[in-house]
């Protein structure tokens, strides 16, 4: 079995995947919570796509005020850095450790892919505070600057 997890390990890697370690911290009011909330980040980062497999280490509670803590270790193999970029925009890890390859080499197209994926979560971060924060004049005045944008990007590819 380790065999055949090595074999996948070092087959993706040389096709361009990555190795590396997710640091995720996690609060609630009881262990088991606590447990479950892990179960669900793993099977989560295990069902994106590009995601070759995942394996997760839940550490031991501990108390923090009125609530327990822990942190989740999550071992992943991705496909390429685009999906561990994704991954990470999409689940803000604490911290990131990639284990291999030595050296991460991207091809022009795809830095633009995940420059535009860091780009579109940004923005969606933006439009969720902005919707849930602004009054009806401000949210007026995103929709134009949203008409704008998509104006400037229109001219943009009409170039290319």
């Amino acid at each position: 079995m380790d065999m055949d997890i090595d074999k996948l390990t070092k087959d993706t890697i040389s096709g361009g995947g990555v190795l590396a370690f997710l640091y995720f911290d996690l609060h609630a009011g009881n262990k088991e919570v606590l447990q479950q909330l892990g179960a669900t980040m793993v099977q989560r980062v295990l069902a994106e796509p590009g995601v070759v497999y995942a394996v997760g280490e839940i550490d031991e509670p501990m108390p923090n005020n009125d609530l327990l803590s822990t942190s989740v270790e999550v071992k992943v193999l991705v496909k390429g850095f685009d999906v561990l970029v994704r991954i990470c925009g999409n689940y803000s890890p604490f911290s990131v450790e990639v284990l291999r390859p030595d050296e991460v080499k991207l091809s022009p197209d795809k830095v633009h892919d995940i420059l535009m994926n860091v780009s579109v979560n940004n923005y969606d971060l933006k439009k969720f505070i902005i919707e849930k924060v602004s009054n009806k004049q401000d949210l007026e005045r995103h929709k134009k600057a949203l008409e704008g944008r998509l104006e400037v990007s229109r001219k943009l590819l009409e170039k290319k």
